[in-house]
């Protein structure tokens, strides 16, 4: 299939040997909880996919890395859905090291290590929406005694709970007024007070490695505080909703990538007539269209709410295209194909969970129409 052909070989300019060495191993295999595909993909340089060159990574951009993430979700749903989580914190938090230039000596050596020893980060966040502030706190903060701030709370499911190296989350802390002011922790996996607790019980997408991860006072120093600052009070937040756009562009490259491995078996099986198979095909090839060109508007510099009205259009548009594609793929490879192997309704069942993942279209529907007719675009 030739737009998967094309995100294999993007896939193979940044990680040489990935796609063979995932094409080895059954989808079953990838798609269980004992899997190693993760460790696969870390082994293959995956965690720098988005790190700056100058920081030893990468450096993808935003058509190369939603062309990579459809490849290796061919290959893996659940690998495509742990890693976005750590893409698109990449990409917001490498973006405020290299434009504000006032992160803590810390801080950069923890972000610094990234690529070079193949850290995965977590995401803590509610993968929320563009707001005043985009990514809802799943945790409180108060302060330590001794500096810094206990942190308590939690998020389930969370992506990558067993191989996270660093789990991302942001909380309001008073500013030097006494307002509410939005930061980001950076909090190491091991400090104790963080623990790991069964929660995923479906089939579906088990590699990813989505349990519970709770906070009981964990102490996180002030220099791994990332904050506002007096003269740039919005920068966070811009960099969230940046951060958000990543996140909505990747997450629909993942279904859309195990949609695609179920069509390329549907176009390479030959039943049923051209038109029906070309009809398939062009469904899928529009909402692949769809996210590309959000990421090559991205590469423009298109930002704000432009950018997250463009991201979500292709993403509920993709959802569509997504159930009417896997519909088709299912019934042009037959009965046969479906009681021959497993794979046929795993993909089936493992390109629909886009619908779940926040906003909703029914919560966006509302402020999607206020701004196609001229308004602010206000999710809640």
């Amino acid at each position: 299939m030739r737009s998967l052909d094309l995100a294999r070989a993007a896939c193979e300019k940044f990680h040489p040997g990935l796609c063979d060495a995932l094409a080895a191993t059954p989808l079953s295999v990838h798609e269980s909880e004992q899997t190693t595909t993760i460790k696969t993909y870390r082994a293959y340089g995956g965690a720098g996919l988005l790190v700056p060159a100058a920081y030893g990574g990468a450096g993808a951009d935003a058509l190369e890395a939603v062309r990579v993430t459809r490849a290796i979700s061919a290959y893996s749903p659940s690998l495509g859905a742990a890693v976005t989580m750590h893409h698109f914190t990449a990409a917001m938090l490498f973006k405020l090291a290299e434009t504000a230039g006032r992160l803590t000596p810390a801080q950069m050596s923890l972000l610094g290590r990234v690529a070079p020893e193949g850290l995965l980060m977590a995401s803590g966040w509610a993968e929320g929406r563009p707001n005043a502030n985009i990514l809802t706190p799943s945790v409180t903060a108060r302060p330590a005694p001794d500096g810094g701030y206990l942190v308590s709370g939690g998020k389930r499911p969370c992506s990558l709970s067993a191989s996270m190296d660093l789990l991302t989350a942001s909380i309001a802390v008073p500013d030097e007024t006494g307002r509410p002011s939005l930061a980001v922790l950076l909090i190491p996996a091991q400090s104790p007070g963080v623990s790991v607790h069964p929660f995923w019980s479906t089939y579906v997408l088990p590699g990813a490695e989505s349990d519970e991860v709770r906070l009981t006072d964990v102490h996180v120093p002030e220099d791994l505080v990332i904050r506002t600052v007096p003269d740039d009070p919005d920068r966070l937040d811009d960099l969230q909703t940046a951060g958000f756009v990543w996140f909505e562009m990747m997450i629909t490259s993942v279904y859309l990538g195990a949609a695609s491995a179920l069509a390329e078996r549907a176009l390479a099986s030959g039943r049923g007539s051209a038109t029906d198979r070309a009809a398939m095909a062009i469904c899928l090839e529009s909402a692949i269209a769809g996210v590309e060109g959000v990421a090559r508007a991205v590469l423009d510099g298109v930002d704000g709410d432009e950018a997250v009205a463009a991201v979500l259009v292709a993403r509920y548009a993709a959802q569509d295209a997504i159930r009417r594609t896997t519909d088709s793929a299912v019934e042009l490879l037959g009965g046969m194909a479906f009681i021959s192997s497993s794979d046929v309704a795993y993909l089936a069942a493992a390109a629909r969970p886009l619908v779940f993942h926040p906003p909703s279209q029914a919560s966006a529907a509302e402020p999607l129409v206020d701004y196609f007719a001229g308004q602010p675009l206000v999710l809640s």
